[in-house]
């Protein structure tokens, strides 16, 4: 098994085969994944906690994100390089332990600057993470690229979802106790790897060079993607990092509340958006997609001091980005003639370092204007709409009609 073969479309295998029925070393990825992206939304419910215990700003508390997105986003270049000289594997296991490590230290630490410090620790693990693991399931799995993007955008959104609602149980016991189950949870995930998933050979292609991911995005659909991902981002992590706070709720609900929009995006990536593909083309129903984000955003700013109004449009956001995360994906493995694992790590280094600086940016503003961050951030996904329309002639292999069953 390689997993860094060059992008086909996504219909080599038979459209039959169960997504479900996968080797035990592609759920054993996905399994460490949804730990992974657990990561994400587990800080939200203790943003406020962290902030008033420790006596920061939301701007201060958001940086808690940015630090996490921009050091992943930057790791994101070494990736490749890495992945090619010690293996996927080896990989893998190192960013799980650098998780488990910083995750522990960000529980111990006494001030907001130490748990950002190490945020950023954190970030660094998952970078080597993330882009090996989507590389890896779609090397492994069966049923073709499609089907193994829609499982590891399955466990993207599970992750999400649960992160929330462990960070709001655990949160209520104490804001530390997120980061050390957090550290736990990857120590297990670790343990998986090493157990279920074999050691892969060295790619036939040889040592990916540290200038690939950048050299990548001279391609020009590969570049309106991550373009399209890095503005639509900024939204995505405005509603993420932002929103607890005019919420001005406990760990328990905002826990929940953002376990059903996790719910929401995992279950839209999974099932709604194949069978929206298929009915309306990949790149007419990302921009839909994306334009109804836009218009959730809005309605957000438009009501910000309305709490049922926030947690309504906050849960159908789940919707709207599960279809766009499995879609503008699949685009992605597909739009540049460059190995799997390059295209995701040139595409993960724009949208995160771009999508960093969103929770700072949405909790400075919300600091004088508590709705201009959602007005800002809908504004960036319509932007992110026109940087896609752009790039249709080029893009327009990936809306080829799919084989039928």
């Amino acid at each position: 098994m390689t997993v860094t073969t060059t992008a086909t479309a996504p219909t080599t295998q038979p459209e039959s085969t169960s997504i479900l029925h996968q080797p035990k070393a592609v759920w054993a990825v996905a399994f460490a994944s949804v730990i992974a992206f657990m990561g994400i939304g587990l800080v939200d419910p203790i943003l406020k906690p962290i902030g008033e215990e420790l006596d920061a700003t939301p701007s201060q508390v958001s940086l808690l994100f940015t630090s996490y997105m921009l050091v992943t986003g930057v790791a994101m270049l070494v990736t490749g390089a890495i992945s090619s000289r010690i293996g996927p594997k080896r990989t893998l296991l190192t960013g799980l332990a650098i998780i488990v490590v910083f995750a522990a230290l960000a529980g111990t630490s006494d001030t907001v600057s130490g748990i950002i410090g190490f945020r950023a620790g954190w970030g660094l693990g998952n970078a080597l993470f993330i882009a090996t693991a989507l590389a890896t399931i779609v090397g492994a799995a069966s049923g073709g690229v499609a089907k193994a993007i829609i499982l590891y955008e399955a466990a993207l959104g599970i992750g999400i979802a649960v992160g929330p609602l462990v960070g709001g149980v655990l949160g209520n016991v104490s804001w530390r106790a997120p980061f050390f189950g957090v550290a736990v949870l990857m120590a297990i995930a670790f343990i998986l790897i090493v157990v279920m998933l074999p050691t892969t050979p060295a790619p036939k292609s040889g040592r990916t060079s540290l200038a690939a991911p950048l050299l990548a995005l001279r391609h020009r659909g590969l570049l309106t993607v991550a373009v399209t991902a890095l503005l639509y981002n900024y939204g995505f992590f405005t509603l993420l990092a932002y929103t607890p706070f005019p919420l001005d709720m406990g760990a328990y609900p905002i826990g929940f509340i953002f376990f059903g929009w996790g719910l929401a995006l995992a279950i839209s990536s999974v099932f709604l958006a194949p069978r929206l593909q298929r009915r309306f083309g990949t790149l007419p129903m990302m921009m839909l997609a994306l334009a109804l984000f836009a218009v959730d955003l809005a309605v957000m700013a438009l009501f910000t001091d309305n709490r049922a109004i926030l947690v309504v449009c906050v849960v159908l956001a789940g919707l709207f980005l599960g279809v766009n995360n499995t879609l503008i994906t699949e685009t992605v493995m597909i739009s540049a003639p460059v190995e799997r694992s390059t295209a995701s790590a040139s595409y993960s280094f724009v949208r995160f370092v771009g999508g960093a600086a969103a929770p700072w940016v949405a909790g400075k503003l919300g600091e004088s204007h508590a709705n201009l961050p959602f007005w800002v951030g809908a504004a960036c996904t319509v932007a992110a709409i026109l940087v896609l329309a752009t790039g249709r002639k080029i893009l327009a292999h990936v809306d080829s009609p799919p084989s039928t069953d």
